[in-house]
């Protein structure tokens, strides 16, 4: 005996067709009043849909299926081998194409993926609901055949960059040995090209691809040593496609363990980062930089090769401290200066200072 139909309900008033994006489940499952049975998603919202007696669930739809409201989802029946006929949604068909029409019908999440992907939402087929699977399925046949055909892990690193300041991100990637590169963005090197036999895979315009494929975490390999921004752009243009950046500690560099490194931060070889030292999310100590005991560096911020900050200084965001400059201990470096190589700095510097190569800084006069 059937005692209960389960029926596709209407959650949006503008829209007569949803995705059944989940079975929670199995065919012939004794299931509670109340029991948890499917998921639905429209253009607009995602709904759970409960069983609405006790008894066993008849499935009669399949997951990934495009329905109309008032589809039939399953029946609940006394007995798991209750008979049941074989055409049960056939009578909706007609009215599934009387809603045919031109305006796009598109799952959010289906939207928010083709937005990341760069795909001409007017290019997309109009007689159906479009869903994520489907945009993965669009996307896929346009990804550049210099990229892997795989799909990365968790253990994957993008280097964005292929000059010399990437090259030492590689290799310092390749000694910390945690993870394995997936390949190398930039915009300026032909796609192909080997740098330290790793593949350049394109420019930024493959980054969406690479998403696609599961890749998550990237790093750096633009100094910035000319315009500092630039470094700071690609950072930003990295995290707005969904990369993250982890930090990076080359094995040859010293960190002591009670300083504190936040995300995409990278400190090369032979480096020293001192106690109680902090290093904000994306700056860098290159090689042979040491960053005292209780010092702070800002986000963005370049210690460059040689520099030797002394205890407790405070470095701001967004700043170059060239090869080789000192300081006196407990000063404090603004945020947007830039120190020339072998500058000698005695007291604070404001913001947006510049400090020419070689001076003596004694403060402003």
């Amino acid at each position: 005996m059937i005692k209960a139909e389960i029926l596709v309900p209407l959650l949006n008033a503008n829209e007569p067709e949803a995705r059944l994006v989940g079975i929670h489940v199995q065919n012939g499952q004794l299931v509670e009043k109340g029991a948890l049975l499917f998921t639905l998603e429209t253009t607009k919202a995602a709904a759970d849909i409960e069983s609405t007696e006790h008894g066993f669930v008849r499935l009669t739809a399949q997951e990934g299926d495009t329905m109309l409201v008032g589809d039939r989802l399953a029946f609940i029946t006394e007995s798991p081998d209750e008979p049941i006929a074989s055409n049960l949604n056939k009578e909706n068909d007609r009215t599934k194409s009387e809603f045919d029409s031109k305006e796009l019908r598109i799952t959010r999440p289906a939207r928010e993926l083709a937005a990341q992907l760069g795909l001409d939402l007017s290019k997309l087929p109009s007689d159906q609901l479009i869903t994520e699977a489907l945009v993965r399925q669009i996307a896929v046949p346009n990804i550049n055949p210099i990229i892997p055909d795989v799909y990365y892990s968790d253990k994957n690193i993008l280097i964005y960059g292929a000059g010399g300041h990437a090259k030492a991100v590689m290799e310092m990637v390749q000694a910390i040995g945690t993870f394995q590169i997936a390949g190398i963005l930039d915009d300026k090197v032909q796609p192909g090209t080997q740098v330290l036999d790793i593949p350049v895979l394109g420019s930024r315009d493959v980054l969406p691809q690479l998403i696609l494929r599961g890749l998550r975490q990237a790093a750096n390999g633009v100094g910035g040593i000319l315009d500092i921004n630039i470094r700071v752009r690609l950072f930003e243009l990295m995290e707005k496609s969904g990369l993250t950046f982890p930090s990076l500690n080359h094995p040859r560099a010293t960190v002591e363990p009670s300083a504190l490194l936040e995300d995409g931060v990278q400190v090369f070889a032979n480096a020293y980062v001192g106690s109680s030292a902090i290093l904000h999310s994306r700056c860098m100590v290159n090689t042979n930089a040491v960053v005292s005991h209780d010092c702070q560096v800002g986000s963005y911020t370049h210690i460059a090769p040689g520099a030797l900050l002394a205890g407790h200084v405070h470095v701001g965001d967004r700043t170059l401290v060239g090869m080789g400059v000192t300081t006196a201990i407990g000063i404090k470096i603004g945020n947007g200066v830039r120190i020339g190589n072998g500058a000698v700095i005695y007291a604070d510097v404001p913001d947006r200072s510049i400090i020419p190569a070689g001076k003596v800084w004694a403060g402003q006069s």
